[in-house]
């Protein structure tokens, strides 16, 4: 239980990587606020159990997310971990690209992030301590063709990561990055097979990441075994990019 008693903030809870981290956080004692569009199928059953909140928001109406955040915070009355996990996909080649899809993935996987983040560094530098995890990207350090936005995106969640690091570190809040490689998600599961075959096979460790890999990384940097690391990028990707 290395999380007992620690309050956390996920977004992007629904489904896939943010729904495996909010459940390894309570299996572990936090107490989770849970954030995403669309709730998920069996929530009744799961806020039973008194660990989990939710909060339904579109992060993607950036003018609302503070708010969001703020109400948030104020329920919870401090949150000690913040996951930035919330993010969308509107692949296209870069010349084919609608500024709208550009700017919408911009808009939920970066500027949201910043928001959420500016509001909970506020609170954790007040109370001398906190960790923020943001959620790359392979592709964020890396680049991949029919995705400049996303790619985008998660590069510049990785420049937030260690400006805010910088920041906040006097102050005790750590701020760190993860960067999936190819996991099993919603996201995923529409690749061809030849593809996903193809993908598998330049993975060293020979299999797809799953959200329960994601979750263990994020369990690590949102614990005290973490203490000493902060503005780094840890690559989930069973070596893909050795």
């Amino acid at each position: 239980m290395v999380l007992q008693n620690k309050k956390a903030l996920v977004t992007g809870a629904s489904r896939g990587i943010g729904r495996a981290i909010a459940d390894r956080f309570i299996a572990e004692g936090a107490e989770v606020w849970g954030l995403g569009t669309r709730e998920p199928a069996d929530l009744a059953e799961r806020l039973a159990g008194g660990k989990l909140h939710w909060i339904s928001a579109d992060l993607g109406r950036t003018a609302e997310v503070e708010t969001v955040i703020e109400g948030a915070l104020k329920e919870s009355g401090g949150f000690d971990i913040l996951v930035n996990n919330a993010g969308i996909t509107r692949d296209n080649l870069s010349f084919r690209m609608s500024i709208d899809d550009w700017q919408k993935v911009l808009d939920v996987n970066l500027t949201a992030a910043f928001l959420a983040a500016r509001v909970a560094a506020r609170d954790m530098i007040r109370r001398r301590g906190g960790s923020i995890i943001n959620m790359s990207s392979v592709v964020g350090i890396h680049g991949n063709g029919g995705q400049a936005n996303y790619a985008a995106s998660k590069a510049g969640l990785i420049g937030l990561t260690r400006s805010l690091a910088r920041e906040t570190a006097s102050r005790g809040v750590r701020v760190n990055a993860i960067a999936p490689g190819f996991i099993e998600s919603d996201m995923t599961a529409a690749i061809p097979e030849a593809a996903r075959e193809k993908m598998t096979g330049l993975i060293p460790l020979k299999r797809a990441g799953t959200p329960d890999d994601i979750a263990s990384a994020a369990l690590f940097l949102g614990s005290d075994a973490s203490s000493y690391i902060t503005g780094q990028v840890i690559a989930v990707d069973g070596g893909m990019f050795i």
